[in-house]
């Protein structure tokens, strides 16, 4: 029968092919819609079918007999993961799949300018197309709401206006290569704590003011053609299949036409995947990286379960001709586009990129004395301590876990931009192994190690300490939150220690999270660095040299404790959860928005970011002073460079409304402008800012609400540094 069966499908095909020259779905001149319902109406239901599940870890099948190719994923936000082997988390050991490391997100966030956003997504989408990949595996854009979640590295921080203006660039660049990117985790991922079963509660009111908003620009104004499910749950449905998320917000609502995939292991049942939304299952009976079963891909739950259901009637041929429209719908855009450019790997231009990312990036925390810049030739000795100087930041974390062409660490950069003759180098302290799922203890002796470093800090004439956060458990890492907002593996005794025998010390972190700082007083210089990629030692070192200004600003708050923060001010139910749910009770109140609301003074604000040069801001102007809810208000104020050098300083355009019917709060980011002055000069910056922004969420409409009456445009450094303010009236 099923060679019968193929005789009489070949016969078809090649009656297509007599009757035209080329079929519509092989003919590139022909829209993308007829391309797709001509592939479509020529699939037998078993092709169909196949093509919404795994056929290997990383891909799933297209239609070989219609010449239509297998999609291919990659993991990476900031770097194409290596190849892996067909069922396994393995490297496959090729020699040419070694990548460029791009910052991680946070730090392409900190940069405050959309065109790094492009510049980035550009280059990483040549990489990934030049790897032959259909869809690459981010942005993350989930919001920062506990500094102890692990994966908060690889997310645009807690403020959903930034992440929204910073993702829809990046998916741009990628596409514009030819690659899908693939927005994720939609929704709520904000934790690794019981991720896989955690049920998420929350307002509709936070839901839409907060942590949706980067994904609806991601889908409206990005054109994202892939998004990724959550492992949690929402309210009872897991995210990966989840009615209201992904079918009526995303696919109705937003009118999303790509694919929807399931994080890997994501998926937990036939019906509701079936019906509620997904179109692609990846990774069943995973966890997301470590199990590994010899589970055939034929038993996933949109495989052999579904056709059976199709067949026997109990599913609507309808929900699977619209899952396989929307997988051939992106494979059309993507590796069957006439239009697909050629990619390009590890090249100078990718390593250049990532290097103006990451000078971006870098935020001056403190800099008292003028102990930064360091001119070469000023000091005689410089000792660099701590792991993190010398330790590779691109391996581990989990699903970003890179094999790189080459890594600049930072103490390659401080030696060679002062000198190896200069430059002394002790470890410190020692964090283990980077081992996913868990935490192994360094077997050097912690003692011994500070014991040295403080000797050496006794003879130098500057100490440049290089600690964070790094890759392993616990720590920057998928699958485990941290456990404390204190810096680990006994740095803060070290750094108190090297200071009561030296004066002299920058300290410069790495993390993709705020930390407490108990040393911070008797510090004269601090640098967050983030997670930079291949160029870190490089980027660091123009901006400690002088070479590049500093211009990042900080996309998440630093609290002075952790209970300072809305999402610890509560209960255990409000973090991480009693194991089976989680509630949101900070509602609205995220990062800035419960500090500047509740009067709590931060270590660091939101926003926040110093320069070695100095900005005056004039009074800010409107152009209107009454305004009605769909039109546009223009701010303009002039910005002056009033130091000695070449800087660059981003204006952040807050909102406040004093009076309201709901609560709101103190303040919210809603425009932001990056402006580049040479020494000495002056700019007119104008902002302009919807009035459509100022609106809330009515829960008991299910609708965006502009109020009328009177609001205070806040214009500011930061979160908390208010240059000037103006009142407009709403009508």
């Amino acid at each position: 029968m099923k060679s019968t069966l193929s005789i009489i499908l070949l016969g078809a095909s090649l009656m297509v092919s007599a009757q035209q020259k080329t079929p519509v779905y092989l003919d590139v001149t022909k829209p993308i819609e007829q391309r797709v319902e001509n592939a479509l109406s020529l699939m037998t239901t078993e092709e169909k079918v196949a093509m919404c599940h795994a056929q290997s870890k990383f891909s799933s099948k297209g239609v070989a007999r219609l010449g239509i190719p297998d999609v291919w994923s990659s993991d990476g936000s900031h770097g194409v993961s290596d190849e892996k082997l067909w069922d396994e988390w393995s490297s496959a050991q090729w020699a040419n799949d070694s990548c460029t490391a791009f910052p991680a997100l946070t730090a392409l966030a900190a940069t405050f300018n959309p065109e790094m956003a492009s510049l980035f997504g550009k280059s990483i989408g040549e990489e990934a197309r030049h790897r032959e990949k259909t869809m690459l595996l981010g942005p993350g854009v989930n919001i920062y709401r506990s500094p102890l979640n692990g994966r908060n590295f690889e997310y645009m921080g807690e403020d959903p206006y930034l992440a929204s203006r910073m993702v829809v660039p990046y998916i741009q660049g990628v596409q514009s290569c030819g690659v899908a990117a693939c927005v994720k985790h939609f929704a709520l991922n904000n934790q690794e704590i019981c991720r896989g079963e955690i049920n998420v509660n929350l307002s509709d009111r936070a839901l839409q003011e907060i942590y949706l908003p980067a994904f609806k620009a991601a889908v409206q104004e990005g054109k994202v053609w892939s998004i990724m499910g959550a492992y949690n749950k929402f309210r009872g449905e897991h995210c990966c299949h989840n009615d209201l998320l992904l079918n009526k917000i995303l696919k109705q609502d937003w009118k999303f036409d790509g694919v929807v995939v399931s994080d890997w292991g994501g998926v937990h049942n036939t019906d509701e995947a079936v019906n509620n939304g997904l179109d692609i299952e990846m990774g069943t009976y995973t966890n997301g990286l470590t199990t590994q079963g010899h589970f055939p891909f034929s038993s996933y739950y949109l495989a052999d379960p579904f056709l059976k259901g199709i067949k026997s009637g109990k599913y609507e041929m309808a929900k699977l001709d619209d899952k396989a429209r929307r997988i051939l719908r992106m494979i059309f855009r993507t590796t069957m586009s006439a239009n697909r450019p050629f990619g390009r790997f590890v090249s100078p231009e990718h390593s250049e990129a990532a290097r103006k990312i990451a000078q971006e990036a870098i935020v001056l925390l403190k800099n008292e004395h003028n102990m930064l810049p360091i001119p070469v030739g000023k000091y005689k000795k410089i000792a660099v301590i701590g792991e993190n100087a010398s330790r590779s930041l691109v391996v581990g974390g989990g699903s970003t876990s890179l094999k790189v062409a080459y890594e600049v660490t930072p103490l390659q950069g401080i030696i060679s931009k002062y000198g190896k003759e200069h430059v002394v180098y002790s470890m410190g302290y020692a964090s283990g192994p980077s081992l996913y799922g868990r935490e192994e203890a360094s077997k050097l002796n912690a003692d011994s190690l500070l014991n040295a470093a403080v000797e050496l800090a006794k003879t130098a004439d500057l100490v440049i300490f290089v600690g964070g956060l790094n890759k392993n458990y616990f720590q920057d890492c998928e699958s485990g939150d941290r456990k404390s907002l204190s810096l680990p593996f006994g740095e803060d005794k070290l750094i108190a220690s090297i200071e009561q025998v030296n004066k002299n010390v920058v300290v410069v972190f790495s993390s993709g999270n705020a930390i407490t700082m108990p040393w911070l007083d008797k510090t004269p210089a601090v640098v967050q660095t983030w997670h930079l990629g291949s160029e870190a030692g490089n980027a660091l070192v123009d901006v400690l040299s002088g070479d590049v200004n500093p211009s990042g600003k900080l996309p998440f708050s630093f609290p002075k404790k952790l209970t300072d923060i809305g999402a610890h001010a509560f209960d255990k139910l409000c973090y991480p959860g009693d194991s089976v749910n989680v509630q949101y009770k900070e509602d609205i109140l995220v990062g800035y928005r419960w500090l500047e609301t509740k009067k709590i003074e931060p270590l660091f604000p939101f926003g926040y970011g110093l320069s070695y040069t100095t900005f005056v801001y004039s009074k800010p102007s409107v152009d209107v002073n009454e305004v009605k809810a769909d039109g546009t208000v223009k701010v303009s104020f002039t910005l002056t460079n009033t130091g000695k050098v070449d800087g660059a300083e981003t204006a952040q355009l807050y909102v406040s409304k004093s009076k309201s019917v709901v609560a709101r709060a103190a303040k919210e980011l809603k425009a932001f402008k990056k402006t580049f002055l040479k020494a000495g000069e002056s700019k007119t910056v104008n902002i302009e800012v919807p009035v459509s922004s100022f609106a809330y969420y009515n829960e008991s409409k299910q609708a965006w609400e502009v109020e009328s009456g009177s609001y205070s445009l806040l214009l500011g450094r930061s979160s908390r540094d208010i240059k000037g303010k103006v009142d407009v009236k709403v009508l």
